[in-house]
């Protein structure tokens, strides 16, 4: 289990959009991939619990946590192959965590808990609860969205991560966002590129030909 719950080595710069729910982290995720012309890693919980509440009309349990987290190591790992630069991710595996102490009674599972320590992103963006609530069939618990965010917070502070805290309409937040990872892309070298790889894979396949 452990090897699905880790990240696959590569040199981007890995940027987590963190926060209680209805609080803009997708749509913030769609924006920065279209600014960057990256790709971007959607929240894996939202496909797996809709397909079990269409299917049994049950919302998630202890024991759908670790799936999840499976699912979500998955698709960032596919995806970073894909991704220029720059990799956007809708939540990782410390927002699981968080979730996991905040609904279930401060239980977590050792593998997740290892895991959301050993996983690392070079910037979280901390969404504030200014935004309106936008029900459906998961979401829940809003009037405690303040005390999420809290918790929210606390993780990240707890666990020593570099974030920045998000508020405002959607063009502030981007904007600010955008000036934080602009000034971290010029301290990192040599990051990996989708286009870049490809070009190396048509020359090696070029000379393997010739």
């Amino acid at each position: 289990m452990e090897k699905k719950l880790t990240q696959k080595p590569i040199n981007l710069l890995k940027v987590v959009l963190f926060g209680p729910e209805s609080t803009g982290k997708t749509t913030l995720s769609r924006q920065l991939a279209r600014h960057y012309n990256t790709v971007w890693a959607p929240e894996y919980a939202r496909e797996y619990l809709q397909k079990k509440w269409n299917n049994e009309r049950k919302t998630c349990e202890k024991e759908d946590l670790i799936p999840i987290a499976i699912g979500q190591m998955k698709i960032e790992n596919k995806l970073a192959k894909k991704a220029d630069k720059i990799l956007i991710c809708d939540t990782d595996l410390l927002e699981t965590k968080v979730y996991s102490e905040e609904y279930y009674d401060g239980f977590v599972d050792k593998e997740l808990e290892k895991a959301a320590h050993k996983n690392s992103y070079d910037l979280y963006l901390l969404t504030y609860t200014d935004t309106p609530w936008e029900k459906d069939d998961l979401r829940d618990r809003p009037e405690l969205r303040m005390e999420m965010f809290t918790a929210f917070e606390n993780a990240l502070k707890k666990h020593n991560k570099n974030y920045i805290l998000l508020k405002g309409d959607k063009e502030t937040r981007l904007k600010n966002a955008v000036q934080t990872i602009d000034e971290l892309v010029l301290k990192k070298k040599n990051l990996y590129s989708f286009s870049n790889s490809l070009q190396d894979s048509e020359t090696d396949s070029n000379n393997e030909n010739s």
